[in-house]
């Protein structure tokens, strides 16, 4: 009998650490987890913990007025911090607008990405820094960027054997949601990158909802299903689990830079929290399903396990949680302080050379601002 797509969910996945905190081996993935130590599960906890602290902080900017909007990831901290750590330095990151995590394993300052959010840049950080594209609003608008650009790294690495690709080769790692998965941008990049053996990871984090739209309404069949039209290999994940999602990355990284084409990951996740701040989630989902994913939290399921194992005390959870509260103020006095650039700045920014249809609107507004002084003035007198 066909199972259902809720059926589904609970099977065929790749699952490290319990939701009860318990490891458990794998046969395949295990060898990616090598190197995994007590030092850097503690790390992976602090990323994960740092993370939603940050999360936690630009709401509340959000809310008291100093942000645009803000769009918040709690609850897919393992999908992000574990998917970001098994990317090498060279590699490039396709985000969509939720990837705070992935941004921290980049080295992307927090307090840069609020200048996106505050509404004063169109970005934020210089991607090429940090390998780091960046955000983009626009559902899957990356993902045919990404293709494209691994595309131009086969160009590079041509000639290259098997051996050299996977020892200093490049891979791309595009991100995106359920929601994103219906664009038919999606489909385009997936048919591209498998057409022409693109070295990009498709990492989708399913998180349940696009918007207030439950996943269910979305697809039948686990989003994962769809790889092997696209002719590539699929993996579904546990995206709770960080330690899954840093094997499984790994393995797929490795995969894509050798050579052997692209790979799509799904990644089950859930958004404990809001779609944005403009976004009221009691309106489209019950309590009730929000107490059934809390307790698959990754934040409690990794402190689970390091608990249970003696690896931490709660002396190491009063400094992180003293270190989060000074990032968190730190963020807050950066973003309050960034210098705010006159409007008439942003005209400059549309095209790399003057338009003349810009320059027209830019004139206009002049005027329009200088009307405000003349009526100023005029009320002074």
């Amino acid at each position: 009998m066909p199972r259902s797509a809720a059926e589904a969910l609970e099977q065929d996945l790749i699952q490290i650490l319990t939701p009860e905190g318990k490891r458990q081996s794998h046969s395949l993935y295990d060898a990616y987890l090598e190197d995994v130590d007590d030092d850097m599960l503690r790390d992976f906890y602090r990323d994960m913990a740092m993370t939603r602290r940050f999360d936690q902080e630009a709401t509340a900017l959000q809310r008291q007025g100093q942000l645009c909007l803000w769009v918040p990831l709690r609850g897919q901290e393992a999908a992000q911090i574990g998917s970001g750590r098994a990317a090498r330095d060279g590699d490039y990151i396709f985000p969509t607008y939720r990837e705070h995590g992935v941004a921290l394993t980049r080295n992307v300052p927090f307090s840069e990405m609020l200048r996106l959010f505050r509404g004063i840049s169109g970005g934020g950080w210089d991607p090429r820094e940090n390998n780091f594209h960046m955000y983009t609003m626009v559902l899957a608008a990356q993902l045919p960027h990404a293709a494209g650009y691994a595309m131009a790294v086969n160009l590079e690495q041509h000639g290259w054997d098997e051996a050299k690709r996977a020892a200093e080769g490049e891979a791309v790692v595009a991100y995106f949601g359920d929601g994103s998965s219906t664009e038919g941008e999606a489909h385009e990049s997936m048919v591209f990158a498998n057409s022409f053996n693109a070295p990009v990871v498709y990492f989708c984090q399913n998180n349940q909802y696009a918007i207030s739209v439950p996943f269910e309404v979305q697809s039948k069949v686990p989003l994962v299903s769809r790889a092997a039209g696209y002719g590539m290999p699929g993996i579904r994940v546990d995206g709770n689990d960080v330690l899954a999602v840093l094997a499984v990355t790994r393995w797929a990284l490795e995969h894509a830079r050798s050579g052997k084409g692209p790979v799509f990951i799904e990644a089950v996740t859930y958004r404990l929290g809001a779609h944005t701040t403009a976004d009221d989630p009691t309106k489209y989902r019950m309590s009730e399903e929000e107490k059934l994913w809390a307790p698959k939290d990754p934040l409690v399921r990794l402190e689970t396990y390091l608990r249970e194992n003696d690896l931490v005390d709660d002396a190491f959870f009063e400094q992180l949680a003293q270190d989060a509260d000074e990032m968190a103020a730190t963020v807050r006095r950066d973003a309050m302080a960034f210098p705010v650039p006159p409007l008439a700045k942003s005209f400059e920014q549309v095209y790399a050379e003057a338009h003349p249809l810009v320059q027209e609107e830019l004139a206009w507004h002049l005027e329009y601002e200088a009307g405000f002084a003349d009526q100023a003035a005029d009320g002074e007198k």
